[in-house]
């Protein structure tokens, strides 16, 4: 998402640690399936996909998001929703055969970078297809990342 369309999106939880640990190689923008508690739950902001990743099940073409904790709305009452049940992500055809096809090659997988509301109010998933950092390259980001600190540091007491 760029700064411009940000301002339309309400941002509601961020995968923080995903970009870190994988090299992003495609992303794209997702429905999901959630319940009417689920969704109350979510505006409200209690929402952790921190630990959440996403996969398919063998009987089924879908893909699901696994492990999000969404936590029981409490004015639910008996209707609450189990918080870390698979959910449904709704796509393309294409773009479901295209990222099922990549996480069958080796090294590849799916993760959620972020939750949000978009300029309707329709809760929004961004997900990413991703191949895992090493060590190496965990390094190389964090090197990358101090120098441009680093440059902000000294351009702006230069500039005083």
């Amino acid at each position: 998402m760029s700064a411009k369309q940000n301002e339309n999106f309400k941002i509601v939880a961020k995968n923080r640690r995903s970009r870190f640990d994988y090299e992003i190689i495609e992303s794209l923008e997702a429905g999901i399936i959630l319940t009417g508690s689920e969704v109350k739950s979510v505006r409200s902001g209690k929402i952790s996909i921190n630990e959440a990743f996403i996969g398919s099940v063998k009987e089924s073409n879908d893909l699901f998001l696994f492990n999000a904790d969404i936590p029981p709305y409490k004015e639910a009452s008996y209707n609450n929703h189990d918080p870390r049940r698979p959910r449904v992500l709704l796509l393309h055809k294409s773009q479901k055969i295209k990222f099922l096809n990549a996480i069958q090659l080796k090294g590849f997988t799916i993760v959620p970078l972020t939750i949000y509301f978009n300029h309707k109010g329709i809760l929004k998933l961004s997900i990413a297809l991703a191949k895992g950092k090493n060590v190496a390259d965990k390094r190389e980001t964090i090197k990358r990342r101090d120098w441009t600190i680093e440059q902000a540091r000294v351009l702006k007491n230069y500039n005083k």
